[in-house]
Order: C-alpha cells, then sequence, then structure tokens
C-alpha cells in the first residue's frame, strides 16, 4: 500500500484570481480554475486534452472544426442542484469562449496528445445518480455525476470527470476504496465557512472551500462533511496505459457496509435516518 505524499492539499480558500489560475498537478494529471468577467471572451488553443466544467455563469462557446464549429451555451446557478455543463477537447483544439456573466470553469488536463472528436455534455446528459440511499441508516447518500468516462467518452481520449455533492454530516467515496490510476478532488460547500474531511490511507485532512486533493494511485480514500454543510467536489482521473479506469476496489474490511439489510448497533428508542 502506498503512503500519502506530503502536503497533499492545495488551498486557495479565499477563491481565484481573474483568468487562469493553475492549482495542482499530479501524476499526469493538472487542475486549474478559469475566471472569465461579464462581456469577457476568452480563447484557448489546447496542446494536450483538456475538459472545462462550468462551475457557475452563463457563457457560450464554440470549438472551431474543418466544417462546422461545435458550438454550445453553458448557464449554471448551484453546483449542489444543478447537475453539469462541460466540454471537452483533444489537443490541437481552438476553443472560444463569451462570458455572459461572471462565470466560473474548473479545466483538466492531462498529458493526452492524441486527437478525438470534440464533445460537449449537458446536464440532461449527466444523470444525478443518488448512491448510498438506505446504506447505513442514510449516512452514505450522495449524489454522483459521472460526466464522462470510458463508456461515454470519445475513443482516444484518457480523462475521466465526474461530481460528487456529499450530504451534509455525511460520507461519501465510502466505503473506502481504491484504484490503480491517480486522482484529483476539488471541494465546494454551500456555506464559504464549511468544511470536511478527507482520508488518504490513515492519514485525515481537515478541507475547505476552493481546497483541492491529490490521490496517489492505489491509496484507500473516503471523505465526510461537517453536520450543516453540504460538499461538493469534482473528481478528475487518468486511464493509464493497458489499465484503463473502470470501478473502484472497496477497502475489504468495511464493504459489509454497502448492504442495505447491512446489521450494525444503533442506540435503543432513537430512530435510524432514512
Amino acid at each position: 500500500m502506498n503512503t500519502p505524499m506530503e502536503n497533499p492539499v492545495r488551498s486557495h480558500r479565499d477563491g481565484f484570481a481573474p483568468g487562469l489560475t493553475e492549482i495542482a498537478e499530479h501524476e499526469g494529471l493538472q487542475l486549474a480554475a478559469l475566471r472569465l468577467a461579464p462581456g469577457e471572451t476568452f480563447q484557448l488553443a489546447t496542446d494536450v486534452e483538456t475538459a472545462l466544467l462550468l462551475m457557475s455563469g452563463t457563457v457560450s462557446g464554440e470549438v472551431a472544426n474543418e466544417t462546422e464549429p461545435l458550438r454550445f451555451g453553458f448557464r449554471r446557478d448551484s453546483l449542489f442542484d444543478e447537475s453539469a455543463s462541460c466540454v471537452h477537447v483533444p489537443a490541437g483544439a481552438a476553443l472560444t469562449l463569451h462570458a455572459e456573466t461572471d462565470t466560473e470553469f474548473t479545466v483538466y488536463r492531462c498529458g493526452n496528445t492524441g486527437t478525438f472528436e470534440p464533445c460537449v455534455y449537458l446536464p440532461e446528459d449527466v444523470p444525478n445518480e443518488h448512491r448510498g440511499a438506505g446504506q447505513v441508516a442514510g449516512r452514505c447518500l450522495r449524489f454522483v455525476r459521472t460526466i464522462f468516462d470510458a463508456g461515454n467518452a470519445p475513443v482516444g481520449a484518457e480523462l475521466v470527470l465526474g461530481e460528487v455533492v456529499n450530504m451534509p454530516g455525511g460520507w461519501s467515496s465510502y466505503p473506502p476504496h481504491h484504484h490503480d490510476q491517480p486522482e484529483i478532488y476539488h471541494y465546494r460547500f454551500t456555506e464559504p465557512q464549511g468544511y470536511g474531511h478527507a482520508e488518504l490511507g490513515d492519514d485525515v485532512y481537515k478541507v475547505c472551500q476552493n481546497d483541492t486533493i491529490r490521490i496517489p494511485a492505489g491509496l484507500d480514500h473516503a471523505q465526510c462533511s461537517a453536520p450543516g454543510y453540504g460538499m461538493y467536489y469534482s473528481w478528475v482521473i487518468r486511464h493509464l496505459p493497458d489499465n484503463p479506469y473502470t470501478i473502484p476496489e472497496f477497502t475489504e474490511a468495511h464493504a459489509w457496509t454497502m448492504g442495505k439489510d447491512a446489521d450494525f448497533w444503533w442506540p435503543q428508542g432513537v430512530k435510524r435516518g432514512d
């Protein structure tokens, strides 16, 4: 089993400056934030595979093409109540964004220089999957939004991207699990003072607004949020050569908690959660 790296958390708790801010690099993955002002136009020429995930705002854009440009319009008012909008492009793409309001993206890259067809994902394309309903008295209910993975991404893409919404006081990425591929989580909360805890193996890190944590390949990880605070995090993984990401491996000691009829202690006279 791997051991946690030194200082896995990257903090930007006061938010991000206008323009592009590089946040973290981790085992071939890169994460950045992009903030645009109303009326601003931003152009990006990609040299590697890149995905831009809308965090907030209203924006239109296009990806240049030899024939008809791929055009899109995104709007997002709530990370917690609305599903995802994302544009995913290969190396060599020319992308133009026109911000109608204050707009923020998170930007995900990897070293893939291959080509594939650019894609746009809208909220209706990204199911808001309710996972963990009924699991250990409802303590693990969370919304999981897999934006793209091996099942729907174009051939040649290497990124896997999604979101999780963690209920206040609850757990997600639980039972603790691991996989061969490195991963990055980026956090937001329903209130600016919100916080949660992230497990990396036997170590626990406090995570707050705009924090990012780098998860080494093969290391168990699980998350919880403080009562009263909804916790959002995006997650990005890169397929490895001849070893694509599929499903994680759950830690055997805690896998029993996944059963809806799992028997566990609860005090007499106290009603269990849903």
